[in-house]
C-alpha cells in the first residue's frame, strides 16, 4: 500500500487523492529536468508543467530555479490535491495551478520550458479505475496530441523534457520525424545494469534548418550491490531526506 505523502528535503507531496503516486523515475526525472533548467536560468521565465500530477515536477523545478511556473492538470482531485501541495511550498507565490485540458486550454503565455510525465500504456489493457486510466493511459490525451500541444506553447528557442516508457521508443521516433520537434537527447534508464531499460528521459527542441545529432546515454538507479549509483546521488542529493 502506497503512503499517503512523500517527505522530501525541501517540501511534502501527499498523495492520497492522487491515483498516480511519487515513484523513483519521476523523481529521476524530475532532477533531471532540473538541472538542465538551472544550467540556462538566466534565460528561462517561465515554465509548464503538463499533467501536473501531485505537483512533483513543479516543485523540483521551483526549488532550483526562480522561474515562474503554470501546472495545468484535468482530474479534479488530483488538481485539488496538487494545489494545496503548492500552496504549502516555499514557493506558492509563482506556481499557478489550473484546472482543465491540455489540448482546449488557452495559456497565458509561451514558455521557455515545458515539461512532462505523461499518461503511460496508450494501447495497454485500461483498469476499472477511471483516474488510473486518465493518468496511467492516454486515455485523455495522445502522445501526438501532447507534440501538437508542447509545438503550440514553447518559445521558439525553447526547451521540453518528457518522461516515456522505453517500449515506445520506436513509436516516439516516428512521432518526432512527422512533427516539427527534434530530439535533442536520450536517457534510457533502468533499475540496474542487470536490468532492462524501462524508461526514457527525452530532452527536445523546436526543429531547426540546422540540427544536432541527438545525444544518448544511460543511467542505472542502483549498482549490482543493490546501493544507489553516484550519478543518481549526484541528482537526488538536493531532494531525498536520506541522501
Amino acid at each position: 500500500m502506497s503512503t499517503s505523502y512523500f517527505q522530501f528535503k525541501q517540501f511534502t507531496i501527499h498523495q492520497d487523492r492522487c491515483a498516480m503516486k511519487v515513484t523513483t523515475d519521476a523523481c529521476l526525472f524530475g532532477a533531471w529536468a532540473a538541472e538542465r533548467v538551472r544550467s540556462q536560468e538566466s534565460g528561462v521565465k517561465n515554465i509548464l508543467d503538463i499533467g501536473t500530477g501531485t505537483g512533483l515536477l513543479s516543485l523540483m523545478q521551483a526549488q532550483q530555479c526562480n522561474a515562474s511556473i503554470d501546472t495545468i492538470e484535468i482530474e479534479k482531485d488530483t488538481f485539488e490535491q496538487a494545489g494545496e501541495n503548492i500552496a504549502a511550498s516555499l514557493w506558492a507565490d509563482r506556481i499557478k495551478v489550473f484546472q482543465g485540458d491540455a489540448r482546449a486550454f488557452r495559456f497565458p503565455v509561451q514558455y521557455d520550458i515545458i515539461i512532462s510525465n505523461p499518461p503511460f500504456y496508450e494501447k495497454d489493457l485500461m483498469s476499472d479505475n477511471t483516474k488510473k486510466n486518465l493518468a496511467h493511459h492516454n486515455e485523455g490525451l495522445f502522445l501526438s496530441e501532447l507534440l501538437v500541444i508542447i509545438k503550440k506553447n514553447l518559445q521558439p528557442d525553447g526547451s521540453f523534457y518528457l518522461l516515456m516508457p522505453y517500449k515506445r521508443k520506436e513509436e516516439i521516433r516516428k512521432l518526432f520525424i512527422e512533427t516539427d520537434l527534434s530530439i535533442q537527447q536520450l536517457t534510457f534508464l533502468r533499475q540496474s545494469a542487470d536490468h532492462n531499460y524501462f524508461r526514457i528521459m527525452l530532452a527536445g527542441k523546436l526543429k531547426t534548418k540546422k540540427q544536432a545529432e541527438t545525444m544518448i546515454d544511460e543511467i542505472s538507479i542502483k549498482d549490482k550491490e543493490g546501493q544507489y549509483t553516484p550519478f543518481f546521488v549526484k541528482l537526488l542529493k538536493d531532494y531525498y531526506l536520506y541522501l
